[in-house]
C-alpha cells in the first residue's frame, strides 16, 4: 500500500437535490454529511467518481 497514492476528499456542499448518479458517487466514496472528509486510494475507479461529482468536492493529495 505504500506505493499507492492517497487523496483526501471533503464534501463541501450538500447532496440534497443533486442528480441521482452524482449522489451515488459521493456515497460510494464514503461521504455522508457536508464537511466530512475521507482518505481513499487514488485508483481509477475512485478518481472517476471524484470527477463526476467534482463540484461538490474538495480534493487534496496526502503526503
Amino acid at each position: 500500500m505504500s506505493n499507492t497514492k492517497q487523496i483526501k476528499v471533503t464534501l463541501t456542499k450538500s447532496i440534497f437535490g443533486r442528480v441521482k448518479g452524482h449522489k451515488e458517487c459521493v456515497n460510494g466514496l464514503g461521504l455522508r454529511k457536508p464537511h466530512q472528509s475521507v482518505v481513499i486510494p487514488a485508483t481509477p475507479e475512485n478518481l472517476g467518481m471524484v470527477n463526476k461529482a467534482y463540484y461538490l468536492l474538495k480534493v487534496e493529495e496526502v503526503a
